[in-house]
């Protein structure tokens, strides 16, 4: 979604604040801008559509330069307004006081009439200048910026995370949030704000994390944090062990080829502490993970895109593992349909970034009934930082390191090896698992790296697989059992940054409904381990095969798959089980929609109308 950077210090700030817009690039955006107040107190501005170098550009030619120490960027993607350098940010209200947002206002019509009575002009179709507006219109009444912000704030219904400056108030930056990140970076003489810690990496590696209603007064040398009742408080300062290179390119073209081949290393991350050569350690589920885990009878995993292909693929690993009832549900369905829970749930959210607007509503939705009930909330996340890890009871981090590619990757790979060390603890906890059989899923973890790593060995041919895409427009994915929603993935990875028109079905579905797509035109790919339904997936291949389809199959070496002139047969692995296989074909998919997008010339990191982190509805 839309990103923030914004600072005060004693230098000028717009080449450190590009910096963090092109650190911002990664969560989907059309259009950017920055302004800032100079040693004169006057406040300027330059915004632009297209990518960051656009507004570098416009920036370097502006008559007057943009230079100054207080100053605020964004890379906007768009809710309320078309993509134009009228609706990008910052915004501004009658040249005094500009703010930039991320967010939804959802009054902001009633508030925009009320704002045309007073007598302001509006100049973009977005939600976010009602709140330049409101600022402005308190800032007149108390010439206190904080003061401004805090009446203005009272205002607005959705949700936001701004930062605020004002001509009249230049030592000053107020940051405010709700329902959307924003954290604080500390520095010497100087302090920022940023929708994220990664984008402030090269300046600081001490934060504060705001927390939901706070608004921050922030000078060089000083930070004043109120509370939504408008108390002072104390927030704590965390120290980030993420490094400013963790997100650089490397010898990659793009950051979504680089974090598949990180997979065998996020994995090993993911693994380190938490299993030793036989057993799963419980313990790092957290204080109490062993009790929780005997007590519950049921888990309900909700999350949304990819995290939520992960959470089907746990359905299966519970219900015939441990044979333990799992329902998974999108979140964006769950928080708006009036869900039955039942006492003793363990309520699993997933989330790459932890700050996914529907997955954490449905969570705070959770939070407010489970006191009666006997629920325990665990989150599966990349950031320990985020607003989910924060509001659950027990945290489960995936240690996959920052992912930039749009399109995950890397996160569904180790959320993958936390189900299955999450679905294994609690078998061995309830002795619905034999040591046997822990013991055969904890050395086929250990395997994985190196899986992963054989599987990366058939990019070449991927490559050439790729080519036979160039001149399509569909494509369908099948896959039995596990399968299915690694197939669901597969296709969600294609349709993201190749935009081809992709779908997933049950290879037993074929005879319901998608037969009647299959010609000459219709690639379809089929994931096909050696397992027990390998024979029923062979006739269903059959099928295709007899109406002209072009069958791309990705197989395990032992599954025996006949080869001709209409298909593609790849033998991906050798041998893998039911908790290895999902994740090591998953891996060719992966490859194989890298580089359609690269023969169709999309844009691999940022494709179009996509955010990274969807921190609004």
């Amino acid at each position: 979604m839309c990103g923030i950077v914004g600072g005060i210090a004693e230098r000028n700030l717009v080449p450190i604040l590009l910096e963090g817009l092109r650190r911002l690039e990664y969560r989907g955006y059309d259009s950017s801008g920055m302004a800032a107040l100079n040693a004169q107190a006057e406040l300027n501005r330059v915004r632009s559509i297209g990518k960051i170098k656009n507004l570098e550009e416009k920036i370097a030619q502006s008559s007057a330069g943009l230079q100054g120490n207080c100053a605020i960027g964004h890379t906007r993607w768009a809710t309320h307004g078309v993509p134009s350098e009228n609706n990008a940010h910052p915004h501004m209200s009658n040249d005094q006081v500009t703010l930039v947002h991320n967010g939804i206002i959802e009054n902001y019509k009633a508030l925009k009439t009320k704002q045309q009575a007073q007598g302001y002009r509006f100049e973009s179709e977005t939600d976010t200048e009602v709140i330049g507006h409101a600022v402005h219109y308190y800032y007149q009444q108390s010439n206190n910026l904080y003061e401004a912000v805090k009446q203005a704030s009272s205002e607005f219904e959705g949700a936001y995370a701004i930062g605020v400056i004002c001509k009249d108030e230049p030592d000053t930056l107020i940051a405010a949030r709700k329902g959307s990140p924003l954290v604080i970076g500390l520095g010497i003489g100087e302090n920022f704000i940023a929708s994220d810690v990664s984008v402030l990496l090269p300046v600081t590696q001490q934060f504060i994390f705001l927390e939901e209603g706070d608004i921050a007064k922030i000078t060089r040398s000083k930070i004043e944090i109120f509370d939504n009742k408008g108390n002072a408080v104390e927030r704590s300062i965390t120290t980030s062990k993420l490094s400013s290179s963790a997100v650089e390119l490397g010898e990659h073209k793009h950051y979504m080829h680089k974090e598949i081949y990180e997979q065998a290393q996020a994995v090993i991350n993911t693994l380190e502490g938490r299993i030793t050569q036989e057993t799963v350690l419980v313990s790092g589920f957290g204080r109490g993970a062993e009790s929780i885990f005997k007590n519950i009878k049921q888990v309900q995993i909700i999350a949304c895109g990819t995290s939520y292909h992960a959470g089907l693929v746990a359905k299966y690993w519970f219900e015939d593992i441990l044979r333990m009832p799992c329902q998974v549900e999108v979140a964006s369905e769950f928080r708006y349909r009036n869900p039955v829970v039942q006492d003793n749930t363990l309520f699993v959210t997933i989330s790459q970034s932890g700050e996914t607007a529907d997955t954490l509503a449905a969570l705070q939705q959770i939070n407010q009934i489970k006191q009666a009930m006997n629920i325990v909330t665990l989150s599966i996340c990349n950031v320990s930082e985020s607003s989910l890890t924060r509001e659950s009871d027990l945290i489960y981090l995936t240690h996959a390191g920052p992912e930039i590619g749009v399109a995950s990757t890397k996160a569904f790979t180790t959320q993958l090896v936390v189900l299955a060390l999450l679905m294994t603890a609690v078998g061995k906890v309830q002795q619905r698992m034999q040591s046997a059989q822990e013991k055969r899923i904890v050395q086929g973890l250990q395997k994985l790296p190196q899986l992963i790593n054989n599987a990366l060995q058939h990019e070449s041919t991927i490559e050439k697989i790729a080519e036979l895409f160039a001149d399509k427009e569909h494509a369908l994915f099948l896959g039995r059992g596990v399968m299915y929603p690694i197939a669901m993935e597969g296709a969600l990875k294609l349709k993201e940054i190749s935009y081809i028109h992709a779908e997933a079905y049950p290879a037993g579905e074929l005879k319901h409904g998608p037969l009647a797509l299959i010609d000459e035109n219709m690639p379809v790919i089929a994931v096909a381990p050696k397992d027990g339904l390998l024979e029923k997936l062979k006739s269903n291949i059959e099928e295709v095969k007899a109406r002209g389809g072009q069958m791309i199959v990705f197989e395990d070496e032992q599954s025996n798959i006949s080869s001709d002139d209409s298909f593609e047969v790849l033998k991906v692995t050798r041998n893998v089980g039911r908790i290895t296989a999902p994740i090591t074909f998953n891996i060719a998919l992966q490859l194989l929609s890298y580089h359609v997008a690269l023969i169709k010339g999309t844009d691999v990191d940022q494709p179009r109308n996509l955010a990274k982190s969807v921190t609004v509805e």
